[in-house]
């Protein structure tokens, strides 16, 4: 989920799974051979594999799918010659959307990119302008229930945390990417279970959705761009309204 609701981007995230459980395990495994490629097989020394194998433990994600996608990166991953591109789109209703891929054929991944944004009435945008109105930050997410508020914000704070949100759905800590694992390790160790964590990207100015008119053409654009092989991730300034407008559309 890209919207910018972090609580409904967990609730999206874990229903995903079950609905896409196949396809989400698949963009999993390619992402992990590509990191083992560049990086080696040891998370301990490999920060991009360590990072994406956070994500397939939020997703449960089997040990064995784990391993055999960890070999094929190590084991040469023959043809696997992939570059990381950042694709700067504005969506309807002036929605901005950076959309991260990794691809094999950038000509092949922009055309269809550019296909699946005009057909929803957005537009490539120039580049620096959407990258601009956000901000990377390790983000992490822990419901109010699997945690002491005070506690939490003391162990957070002492790990090099920038950030502490608390919110009636729980709390958000927020850190710079380079000292997101430092505080995220902390968190975990001293036996809090975020519900999310990892390095993303922020919007610093949203644009309101109000109606379900708007919130539909958004979201379709943005399941469209998610389901898209070569996609990694998808960012977003819309700013959804509650669950119950949501569901009107």
């Amino acid at each position: 989920m890209a919207g910018h609701s972090k609580w409904a981007k967990v609730k999206h995230f874990k229903g995903a799974i079950d609905a896409k459980r196949g396809k989400i395990f698949s963009k999993l495994s390619k992402e992990i051979s590509i990191a083992a490629k560049i990086g080696g097989g040891d998370p301990g020394l490999n920060p991009r594999l360590r990072m994406v194998l956070l994500k397939c433990r939020q997703a449960n994600m089997p040990n064995d799918n784990i391993e055999r996608a960890v070999k094929k990166g190590t084991g040469g991953g023959e043809g696997m010659n992939y570059e990381d591109l950042t694709y700067e789109l504005y969506g309807p209703h002036g929605v901005a959307i950076l959309v991260e891929v990794s691809t094999d054929n950038r000509n092949r991944t922009a055309s269809e990119i550019r296909s699946i944004v005009t057909k929803s009435g957005g537009s490539i945008a120039t580049q620096g302008s959407v990258t601009r109105l956000f901000q990377r930050k390790g983000q992490i997410i822990v419901p109010r229930e699997a945690a002491d508020e005070d506690q939490l914000m003391e162990i957070a704070l002492e790990a090099g945390a920038e950030d502490f949100k608390p919110e009636p759905e729980g709390f958000e800590i927020l850190t710079t990417p380079n000292s997101f694992e430092s505080v995220h390790k902390q968190i975990e160790a001293r036996g809090f279970k975020p519900a999310a964590a990892e390095v993303t990207e922020l919007a610093t100015v949203t644009v309101p959705l109000t109606d379900a008119a708007s919130v539909s053409a958004v979201n379709k654009l943005l399941e469209a761009l998610e389901d898209h092989d070569d996609v990694k991730e998808v960012y977003s300034n819309a700013d959804f309204p509650e669950e119950p407008t949501r569901a009107q559309a």
